[in-house]
């Protein structure tokens, strides 16, 4: 069985501001792919739900079977755990669609991880934001 590993993060410059989302993805404890995506003006909530999506996709597309999600977002952790009821409009769209991909995965993990141990996400969010501004300056 086919199992992944990814790393999720989402930034905002202002919340909402220009955003920008890293995803790590591993196998076998290797890391063999980063993605590193500007997503214009959002919340960081929204970076982190886009970040999430952006990595089930990949996940899809390498034909995983099993799918561990790696998150330092309290927020996102605890929808998805449906600790937190989805209230806000923005949100419900995309929560749905992670839903909907989570559903094509035999095997699905959430975890959450100190920020500390998310980095290599977060360098990747932090630099999709710095050349979304540097796209508007």
């Amino acid at each position: 069985m086919s199992e992944l590993e990814i790393y999720v993060d989402g930034a905002s410059k202002g919340n909402p501001g220009p955003s920008g989302i890293g995803v790590v993805i591993c196998e076998n404890g290797q890391t063999i792919k980063n993605i590193s995506r500007c997503i214009g003006f959002a919340t960081n909530n929204i970076a982190e739900y886009t970040a999430l999506i952006f990595g089930l996709q990949e996940g899809l597309i390498r034909h995983a079977e099993s799918i561990k999600i790696n998150t330092d977002s309290q927020l996102l952790y605890r929808q998805l755990k449906k600790v937190y009821k989805v209230k806000h409009p923005n949100i419900i769209g995309l929560y749905n669609q992670v839903l909907r991909l989570l559903s094509a995965f035999k095997k699905v993990s959430l975890i959450l991880i100190p920020r500390e141990e998310n980095r290599g996400a977060d360098k990747l969010a932090t630099k999709a934001v710095k050349e979304n501004l540097k796209q508007q300056s």
